[in-house]
């Protein structure tokens, strides 16, 4: 990974280098970014499950939500209400089941708020929580984007240096698949490697029988990832039992569930495809 030093050019415009910054983020040694050009894709519960495969193979694991109008990683893990702390230099994530987690809703007085900043409020907001947030050494840091390809998304991937990758979220419908193509374009655009595409919400899965019902069209994800020649992650059901306990805050691997077997194969493989790529 980069270093930066007393006698890096870029110095002559902090904007350009933030000695702080890059010091931080060259503690986490795998930053990876979930994407998805449509909301209501189940993409912060792939992020949540995704970092908790993650870790209890036995990594250290950061979840930054940056989600600021819809953020989600407080509802899953059961924090809400719950506000960061500061150790009179940094903020300190919370830790809930193993993971370190940093979301607006953790600055938000009261959860139904709604978070009515502007463009430059939210860019100073991403700075911060990565630059003023001690997060440690990791292996993994997840992050939960907002949808789209709008400013959040642009200064995330602008302010993270050396990011790893993006994983594309999506379901099977065309509506959804053409906005995940943008997500693709932005992604090559910004030179962000995609480590690959996970189709969620590819059928039902019966409570009484377990059978997986189609209840949208399917394999849209599978068919884009392979005419995009991209990683294909896997397809994922509608789980009443995983969403009952993401309702309940409970999110959780430790369960018989076709989305948790298959968001963890999806750990494997990105693990798998990092081996020897990064240090």
């Amino acid at each position: 990974m980069s270093t930066c030093d007393s006698n890096c050019n870029s110095c002559e415009s902090k904007d350009n280098c933030d000695h702080k910054l890059i010091d931080r983020m060259n503690k986490i040694k795998n930053k990876i970014m979930v994407l998805s050009g449509k909301g209501g894709v189940g993409k912060s519960s792939v992020a949540a499950t995704l970092a908790l495969s993650l870790a209890s193979q036995g990594n250290k694991v950061g979840l930054l939500d940056l989600d600021f109008h819809g953020p989600s990683i407080p509802t899953l893990f059961g924090v809400q209400g719950m506000s960061l702390v500061s150790d009179g230099e940094n903020l300190v994530p919370l830790e809930a089941k193993g993971i370190k987690l940093l979301s607006v809703g953790f600055l938000l007085e009261n959860q139904d708020s709604a978070v009515i900043w502007r463009g430059p409020m939210k860019i100073g907001v991403i700075q911060q929580f990565l630059r003023d947030v001690e997060w440690g050494d990791l292996d993994y840091l997840i992050m939960d984007f907002p949808p789209g390809t709008g400013d959040e998304a642009l200064s995330a991937c602008q302010t993270v240096p050396n990011a790893t990758g993006g994983i594309i979220v999506t379901t099977p419908q065309e509506v959804s698949l053409a906005d995940c193509r943008k997500s693709i374009d932005f992604c090559r655009k910004l030179k962000l490697p995609i480590l690959g595409v996970v189709e969620n919400m590819n059928g039902f899965v019966c409570p009484k029988c377990g059978e997986v019902t189609p209840i949208f069209s399917t394999g849209g994800g599978e068919k884009m990832a392979k005419s995009d020649n991209l990683p294909f992650l896997g397809s994922l059901p509608l789980d009443p039992t995983f969403t009952r306990k993401c309702d309940e805050g409970n999110i959780t691997v430790d369960l018989d569930s076709p989305v948790v077997e298959g968001i963890k194969a999806a750990a494997i493989e990105i693990q798998n495809s990092l081996k020897g790529v990064l240090k």
